[in-house]
């Protein structure tokens, strides 16, 4: 709060008492009367806008800063209390300090936030019957209620003059005149008439008014299928829909305020200005490599090359532009920046490099690895100086936490715990195919040998290498063609779809197989491994087909580090099929462009859209920081990941057989050949492998969404008609969704 000798005008600056017309165009700084009885007040001049802002297609039009009666009430006297809550602007964990005094010097001079109730019930006739708009309300108390140390939410009290006319709000007006944006979370409505309690949700950043085009417009917590709008709130629910889209915006670079969410390609992960070795291809919007959408950020293309888009610079990298809504809470930010900078190589610059690892770029021992998990690493003399003059002090923060968590120390994997060389058994290389970090690959054997699905006339016989005499002796006494029609023989097969990359991936510093893993399940449920195919392409041409070598399990001797060099290989395969493919395809880039659509077509209204919301929360700015330090030229992924500078490019090529029906988990159990369809099973299908906790959890949590998604549709959807008309009544099939 203002100290009160800023309130008081010096005696050098005393004069007569104002005219009425002074008084009249002018506030009192100040909004303690009582304390003023001694003193002489500052008046200030109100600040009055040349322009109205739009809201909608209805234009409230006011001389100065919503002076402007929209609708006169009838009862005189009359009010309605209401209870804002927002949480001011912070930045990580801080209050910003800069933000809170120019907020307080805003409110002094007249600027506040104002509200205005929109009418549910009554429209305006001579504005295309667009719900009333009241007169504009002010939050109260905004110096002097004091924000938490802890930077939360902060309630103001709210006054509104109640209008007959406007009767049930079912939306209102949002105006910021202060300097900096803040985070409304609420506004509730007590003993509205008729009515009672009405509350909105809002939970959205609310920027300066003249930052925006359009007004902000909050829609009271209820849900209606389009059809079954209120009329007067028609309008407002399509336009709320018409800026999201942001169509009629200049396609120039979009800024933190706006609230575009719109489709563009992955055109942003090279940097051919910084040289030839860092162009990329563009993903999307090609037969060659086809892409899922991410969100348009519309900053301006490279030098070299037109098609593609500039990148940030380092310590901007996690600033990239998505509607601000869609960015990650303080908290979640401020742990953001300390994992992803432990995380970036390229973060350290080379004497930084040269200081905690010498001229190593990989480990030699895993004695090494070990350490990470057990002390952190010691830092030289003199590198905390380096590296704090180097980055900004949010993240020297995060880098370096007094909570005990030490510089690039992780937390130890459990299968080390208590053995540090479980990790070597055969026994944990096929569990963790069933519960480690990738169990949607491995699939039940169906034929043998196995086979290529590759074109012939490109890439010559593929057909595995791997013969029975190989692997008989291990099937428990079983032959191959018993062990196929038992369901006991499964397959990690990577080979299709890392061979037609692997001559140009073994041309960088990177080498790699293309692998096919057999299992046996044992009676007991259990895994095991019984070979392990690797094969490059053949030196004298793809047509040609491969060069291949089977191995076979081993304890002992110089056999058995070989067995543990192919099983290596194999996982070398695994793992960046799921980082790649599994993780950041399947689960972060396919998500994106229903997240776009959803706020392109979906009103807030809508029960799909208040249905999808919560689990699209903060994907896609996960995917936009992604695109910046993980997925990009020389990123962190082209780093560890053995497919190097082809990495993304690889995703595009395992894209084109993705489906959307085949990411169904019954679907995708049956397919891979994991489950048989089974009307008596709880879930429909039954596993073949009981010990498979990825199915089994995951079938669970399926039947649970299933039945919760279906019993809330069938809420607003009352039939399958109901679905028909909303389709049948538009065919073009836009507004019928919204």
């Amino acid at each position: 709060m203002l100290h009160s000798k800023y309130l008081t005008a010096p005696s050098s600056f005393r004069r007569q008492c104002p005219s009425r017309n002074q008084m009249k165009n002018s506030v009192v700084a100040g909004n303690n009367l009582s304390s003023l009885n001694h003193m002489r007040p500052i008046l200030l001049p109100m600040i009055t806008r040349s322009q109205p802002l739009k809201l909608s297609s209805t234009v409230v039009k006011a001389s100065s800063q919503d002076t402007t009666v929209a609708t006169q009430p009838k009862h005189e006297g009359k009010k309605i209390k209401g209870r804002v809550v927002l949480m001011k602007k912070i930045v990580l964990d801080l209050n910003d300090l800069k933000a809170s005094i120019l907020d307080r010097v805003h409110e002094l001079l007249g600027k506040a936030v104002s509200l205005r109730l929109i009418s549910s019930v009554n429209g305006d006739p001579e504005n295309e019957s667009t719900g009333k708009v009241g007169k504009p309300a002010y939050l109260e108390n905004w110096v002097t209620t004091i924000t938490p140390l802890t930077a939360g939410e902060t309630a103001f009290d709210v006054t509104f003059d109640w209008d007959e006319e406007i009767g049930v709000p079912g939306a209102f007006v949002v105006r910021n005149y202060h300097h900096s944006e803040f985070y409304l979370k609420t506004l509730t409505l007590e003993d509205v008439p008729g009515e009672g309690r009405v509350h909105f949700v809002c939970n959205s950043w609310v920027y300066p008014a003249n930052k925006y085009k359009k007004d902000r417009v909050f829609f009271a917590n209820k849900t209606y299928l389009p059809g079954d709008t209120p009329k007067s709130l028609q309008k407002f629910r399509e336009e709320e829909l018409v800026n999201l889209r942001g169509d009629d915006e200049e396609r120039g670079e979009l800024q933190e305020w706006d609230r575009v969410y719109d489709y563009a390609y992955y055109n942003d992960l090279g940097n051919p200005d910084k040289g030839p070795e860092y162009a990329r291809p563009v993903l999307g919007g090609s037969i060659e490599y086809p892409y899922p959408r991410r969100g348009r950020t519309g900053r301006p293309a490279t030098k070299t090359d037109p098609n593609t888009e500039s990148r940030l610079k380092l310590i901007q990298r996690l600033n990239v532009y998505v509607p601000r809504d869609e960015r990650f809470g303080p908290l979640k930010m401020s742990d953001l920046l300390g994992y992803v900078l432990k995380s970036i190589p390229q973060v350290l610059k080379p004497e930084i490099r040269a200081l905690l690892l010498g001229n190593k770029n990989e480990f030699e021992t895993m004695e090494d690895v070990l350490k990470l998990y057990e002390g952190g690493l010691e830092l030289p003399d003199g590198i905390l100086k380096y590296v704090s003059d180097s980055i900004p002090e949010e993240m020297f923060k995060e880098l370096f936490r007094t909570d005990g968590e030490k510089f690039l120390k992780f937390p130890v994997p459990q299968v080390i715990k208590e053995d540090k060389s479980a990790w070597r058994t055969d026994e944990e290389f096929a569990r963790e195919l069933l519960a480690g970090v990738n169990p949607v690959t491995i699939r039940r054997l169906q034929e043998y040998p196995p086979a290529s699905k590759l074109d012939r006339e490109a890439y010559g016989d593929q057909t595995s290498q791997i013969t029975k005499e190989l692997i008989e002796h291990n099937l428990n006494g079983l032959s191959i063609d018993e062990a196929i029609k038992n369901k006991q023989l499964f397959i990690l097969d990577h080979h299709d779809a890392w061979m037609p990359y692997l001559r140009r991936i073994n041309t960088t510093s990177t080498k790699a197989y293309a692998s096919r893993t057999l299992l046996f399940l044992n009676n007991d449920g259990t895994l095991k491994p019984i070979a392990i195919e690797l094969s490059l392409p053949h030196p004298d041409g793809d047509q040609f087909g491969c060069i291949s070598k089977v191995y076979t399990p081993s304890s002992q001797g110089i056999e058995s580090s070989i067995w543990q060099l192919a099983k290596a290989y194999a996982l070398v395969n695994d793992s960046g099929c799921h980082q790649l493919f599994s993780h950041w395809l399947r689960a972060h880039a396919v998500t994106e462009p229903f997240v776009i659509a959803a706020n392109r077509q979906l009103s807030v209204l809508h029960p799909i859209h208040k249905l999808l919301h919560p689990h699209f929360r903060e994907t896609m700015n996960a995917n936009a920081a992604a695109r910046q330090v993980l997925t990009n030229a020389g990123g962190v992924i082209e780093e560890i990941i053995f497919a190097s500078k082809f990495s993304m490019e690889w995703s595009s090529a395992m894209y084109k057989d993705w489906t959307f029906p085949d990411q169904a988990l019954p679907m995708d159990l049956i397919k891979r050949g994991m489950a048989v369809e089974d009307s008596s099973a709880s879930h429909g299908v039954r596993l073949l492998i009981e010990d498979y906790p990825y199915a089994a959890d995951g079938l669970e949590l399926w039947s649970a969404i299933k039945t919760w998604v279906k019993d809330y549709c069938s809420f607003y959807y009352k039939n399958d008609q109901t679905v028909q008309m909303i389709r049948n009544s538009n065919p073009g099939g836009r507004n019928s969704a919204r």
